[in-house]
């Protein structure tokens, strides 16, 4: 599986209230979570972005409040993935649990800028930019959590079983 989108480029310590605000958090409807992704980062986010974009994140990506809200609007808005530094635990585990792939490669979020055309290879864990020769290793996934993301999350790959 391969992902292919514009970066958005964002800094360290980006917290879950900056990804989904908590005045949003009467809802559990993706959709509508999806509708203000990262408005408190850039209230203008979600009228850039396209299905498939990626956001590249610093050091500490998701701190604060362990809400999977803030995967899950990540996911719903049509976003493929989220390279950066390092992750927040909570967030770390929430991602995973919701399907939301996510890739630790401090040496590629440094570079990518913002607007790059990136390239990711979810089963090798190579991150690519267009126009630049070097690829760039993040950590690999066991094959139990790339199906969890294939499949959309724990809950549905629970109940498609492993096959």
């Amino acid at each position: 599986m391969k992902f292919e989108g514009k970066a958005f480029k964002f800094g360290d310590d980006v917290n879950t209230d900056e990804i989904i605000p908590a005045r949003y958090l009467n809802s559990s409807n993706p959709a509508e979570l999806a509708e203000h992704c990262m408005e408190d980062a850039d209230a203008n986010f979600v009228k850039k972005i396209k299905k498939g974009d990626m956001i590249i994140g610093g050091d500490n990506f998701g701190c604060g409040s362990s809400r999977e809200h803030a995967p899950i609007a990540i996911k719903a808005s049509g976003l493929s993935c989220v390279i950066a530094k390092s992750f927040a635990r909570i967030f770390y585990r929430n991602a995973i649990n919701i399907g939301l792939p996510i890739f630790t490669c401090p040496e590629a979020a440094k570079v990518i800028k913002d607007g790059d055309t990136v390239v990711v290879d979810v089963d090798k864990g190579v991150i690519s930019i267009s126009g630049h020769k070097e690829t760039y290793q993040s950590e690999i996934f066991p094959g139990f959590i790339r199906e969890i993301m294939k499949k959309g999350g724990l809950i549905e790959y629970s109940a498609k079983g492993k096959k």
